[in-house]
């Protein structure tokens, strides 16, 4: 199948993707802002520039896009052309993932990655219950690894372990 777009015009859609202060993100950092959360943005002394560091609580958080990093969830579906390209680069994003919270928690650094789906899309959750379960991370949370995402019950998914392979 062949792209609706000209490759100019595909060129412009994909350089407007934003890496940094998404909308998820965004919302997010101000709501652990509001309650009175202090962080880092893109703290890049630390391996994979973390979208917030919370050196306080010794943790990070990384807000990732479902499609960008493969997320098994409604938002994320493999595009239809150039497979091989998205594939390929799809799954290295997820192998360097890996390799990421792997350097932090040998730092010794908590991880809680906040998948898009748990902020945005028909099954997200209410912005405040995904912030209590940031919260809940930060001051309580005994492992040094988290996951939130959305579904499609409003309760949430929480993988306690990072995926392996």
């Amino acid at each position: 199948m062949s792209d609706v777009l000209t490759q100019e015009q595909r060129r412009h859609n994909m350089q407007r993707i934003r890496r940094r202060n998404t909308k998820p993100e965004m919302h997010l950092r101000r709501g652990l802002h509001a309650r009175g959360y202090r962080y880092r943005v893109d703290y890049n002394g630390l391996p994979g520039r973390p979208d917030l560091a919370l050196p306080k609580y010794k943790a990070v958080i990384f807000v990732h896009g479902c499609f960008w990093h493969g997320h098994n969830c409604p938002l994320f579906k493999w595009p239809k052309t150039r497979q091989e390209f998205w594939r390929n680069k799809i799954e290295s994003n997820q192998t360097r993932d890996k390799r990421v919270i792997d350097d932090l928690q040998k730092a010794g650094w908590r991880v809680l990655i906040v998948w898009e789906c748990a902020l945005r899309g028909t099954e997200r959750k209410v912005l405040d219950d995904v912030l209590s379960e940031v919260e809940y991370f930060l001051k309580t949370h005994p492992g040094t690894f988290k996951e939130i995402s959305g579904t499609g019950a409003g309760l949430s998914q929480i993988t306690e372990e990072p995926p392996s392979d």
